[in-house]
């Protein structure tokens, strides 16, 4: 995943851009850049790899380097971006929030072209870099971004930051948010609203799919309509938003407090307290808690000061031991007692595991699992998180293939759950994990905690429907 802030004030933007841009760093651990533009000094770059440490502390020192009224931040989990380029329509920097999955091809077509790459990502083309020579193709930025859209398939959503403005572009199919907000003297935009209160920012507009729009420090001009078909990730209030955040006017934590009491009304199981996986789980917790009325309560706590980042270090093996350092069992809550507890979804399951183990040995008698969504039966083809490096990574098709012997299953039944198979798969991945009992919500549920219709919501990874 990604995430993107920009800022277009007539005054300086660079503590705007610093500030906004941090507000995403809960998006992308690999590496983060900032542009900015003045008449002066034109384009100003920087990118830093994330991996040994933190946005701020990569970029604070630098700040006095900086001058001018707008520019554009990421926090990229792929790629080194933004990127910069001279084109006929003159130079331009771009950022983008994306996963293009047939990069390959496109990759083949300019070269057939005798075309070259500069940057490169993981031993391949930077995607960002092939979107910027997408966008010049065309006559004009609005039908560059056009060829894009045409062009690439999975996500694109893009800020791109010309002499005179801030173009910002939606993803064809919205499956990426992209927020408009606006103060005295400036605009701003983001992929998460939760980076505009603090810089008194005021949210002004959702962009829609497929939308492009023009900011300048006096106004925000519509350059394409967007598209009535969206196809939002609901993942987004599930797990990868940040609490205070907005997409589509519907509010994260709202969303995950009615997770939770979705769960509530379906069960009936006896506990001596809920409990929230931290972070994402806590709000599910809540809507629980209070469904039900069973206390609330910290059965282990976040050891934040040192090991606030599990996947920050680059090898397995450390990620696994900051993962069990940073969560500290309290047995005088948890000794002997029945626990409820909530977490947004099981992907593998490897870290949950451990965590229940724990559990167990600190005294647990009773360890329920509750998940806020339905099995994760399909690898996300759109954006990259909900993914593993292998569908066979996915608990759900390790407890499918354990059933079935073999790796070649219609998974469809399995994410049924009114199909005897899918309460099969369940309970194998309940007999793996170590837990007394497991339940995993409704997509219906999930849908009606959202808030917006089925068919506006990207569900691919429950129930395999989407498309690109």
């Amino acid at each position: 995943m990604s995430g993107f802030f920009g800022s277009i004030s007539k005054t300086s933007c660079v503590h705007d851009i610093f500030y906004g841009t941090d507000y995403h760093s809960h998006l992308g651990t690999k590496r983060a850049g900032i542009v900015v533009y003045s008449p002066e000094k034109g384009f100003q770059r920087a990118i830093h790899s994330l991996e040994d440490g933190y946005f701020r502390n990569k970029f604070e020192s630098e700040l006095n380097e900086y001058s001018g009224n707008q520019g554009i931040g990421v926090i990229s989990d792929t790629e080194p971006q933004p990127i910069l380029v001279s084109t006929h329509m003159g130079r331009f920097a771009v950022a983008t929030v994306s996963r293009i999955a047939n990069i390959a091809e496109l990759e083949e077509r300019y070269l057939k072209q005798r075309r070259t790459f500069s940057e490169l990502s993981h031993g391949t083309i930077n995607a960002t870099e092939l979107v910027a020579m997408l966008i010049a193709e065309g006559e004009t930025v609005t039908s560059g971004v056009e060829n894009v859209y045409e062009h690439v398939k999975g996500t694109c959503s893009m800020l791109i930051l010309l002499e005179d403005c801030i173009v910002a572009a939606r993803d064809r199919l919205g499956r990426t948010p992209i927020v408009i907000g606006k103060k005295e003297g400036a605009y701003g935009v983001a992929f998460e609203s939760c980076a505009f209160p603090n810089l008194n920012f005021e949210l002004e507009k959702f962009l829609g799919p497929g939308e492009i729009v023009r900011i300048t420090a006096d106004g925000c001009e519509q350059l394409r309509k967007p598209m009535e078909e969206m196809q939002v990730c609901a993942f987004l209030w599930v797990y990868f938003g940040y609490p205070p955040s907005f997409y589509e006017g519907v509010n994260v934590d709202a969303c995950r407090f009615r997770c939770g009491a979705a769960l509530a009304r379906n069960d009936t199981t006896e506990a001596d307290f809920v409990a929230g996986v931290p972070d994402s789980g806590i709000g599910h917790a809540y809507g629980y808690s209070s469904a039900r009325g069973v206390p609330l309560m910290r059965p282990y706590v976040k050891y934040t000061p040192t090991w606030p980042r599990s996947f920050m270090p680059q090898s397995q093996q450390m990620r696994d031991l900051v993962a069990k350092m940073k969560l500290i069992p309290n047995e005088s809550v948890i000794k002997g007692k029945r626990g409820i507890f909530l977490d947004d979804s099981i992907v593998r399951g490897t870290q949950l595991k451990d965590n229940i183990r724990d559990l167990h040995l600190a005294g647990m008698k009773e360890v329920h699992m509750r998940i806020a969504c339905p099995p994760l039966t399909y690898p996300c083809e759109f954006l990259n998180f909900s993914r593993s490096r292998s569908s066979m990574d996915l608990a759900t098709h390790i407890a499918v293939k354990e059933l079935e012997g073999t790796d070649e299953t219609d998974l469809s039944e399995y994410s049924d759950p009114c199909n005897g198979k899918y309460h099969a798969m369940v309970e194998q991945i309940r007999r793996r994990l170590g837990l007394t009992t497991l339940r995993y919500q409704k997509l219906c549920d999930l849908v009606d905690a959202i808030g917006l219709p089925k068919e506006k919501l990207c569900t691919h990874c429950w129930d395999g429907s989407s498309h690109f």
